[in-house]
């Protein structure tokens, strides 16, 4: 009987303790989505649906010897990078992607926590500009990650596509900006995809969902894209694909209740509404 393979999803972020966001966020997508997830954990962070009251770097050598450690023995068909938050971290980071020859990469720039909590130290900026995004199939910043990294306002959907441009020149293959803190009803996502015939910019269409579980939404979004990447999707279909699973899961997780503050989305909403039908229902 051939032995079947999994898809492998790597995710290199910092830990949430309170599990909506961050690796544990990202292992979740992973799993949902039907990727085998591995973590390389860059950071140890104290947080929870309100706020992040303390983080603990991991030391360099340790991110690169977890990503060694996964690589060298299990692969990896696609990488998701979240929270690094120094540029030593970046630059190991960046060295043993490229030693492996790791393709499909997806930048999560992530800069600020849901509650305001800075996440990346300011002289680590131009380290990400220079090391990462290069080598990134696709980078997903928010709008205000955008900013930073562009250092100019963004309103109009013509300031997105310019920034789109401006991020990929400097060498993503994909830029995909989110829309989400738009102060319009609109959440719309423009994408950005260099090709062989010239650029394409694709309008994805979003609709703000009514919850406060918003925490991890960032990172749930840069996950599902890269494990749909591992699965063997395109980066436009990874993208459309990652954004239907993650609308879903903030729908879903609209009702409950985890923590004071924001909670998070709802990662297994497919299983357990058929566990919770079957157990209505009862055995067949």
């Amino acid at each position: 009987m051939p032995e079947k393979q999994h898809y492998r999803a790597l995710t290199i972020a910092g830990s949430d303790s309170g599990g909506g966001a961050g690796i544990q966020a990202d292992l979740k997508t992973f799993s949902a989505l039907g990727c085998f997830g591995m973590s390389a954990i860059t950071a140890l962070t104290a947080q929870n649906t309100v706020a992040v009251t303390a983080i603990h770097e991991v030391p360099s050598h340790i991110v690169a010897e977890q990503i060694d450690a996964v690589i060298d023995d299990i692969g990896v068909d696609a990488v998701k990078i979240g929270m690094l938050s120094s540029p030593e971290i970046i630059e190991t980071v960046a060295d043993r992607l490229i030693a492996h020859n790791v393709l499909r990469i997806v930048l999560d720039p992530v800069m600020v926590a849901k509650s305001g909590d800075k996440l990346l130290r300011d002289d680590a900026i131009d380290a990400l500009k220079a090391k990462l995004i290069p080598i990134a199939a696709v980078i997903t910043p928010n709008m205000p990650e955008a900013e930073v990294l562009t250092g100019r306002r963004l309103e109009t959907n013509g300031d997105l596509e310019d920034a789109c441009e401006n991020l990929a020149q400097l060498g993503s293959a994909a830029v995909l900006i989110k829309g989400g803190h738009s102060v319009s009803e609109s959440t719309d996502d423009c994408l950005y995809i260099q090709g062989e015939n010239g650029p394409q910019v694709h309008w994805l269409a979003g609709t703000r969902i009514d919850s406060s579980n918003t925490h991890g939404t960032g990172c749930t979004l840069s996950s599902a894209i890269a494990a749909h990447l591992a699965k063997g999707y395109g980066v436009l279909d990874a993208v459309r694909s990652a954004k239907v699973y993650t609308r879903e899961a903030i729908a879903a997780g609209a009702e409950y209740r985890i923590g004071s503050g924001h909670g998070p989305v709802h990662h297994f909403y497919g299983l357990w509404k058929d566990r919770m039908e079957t157990e209505i229902e009862g055995p067949k």
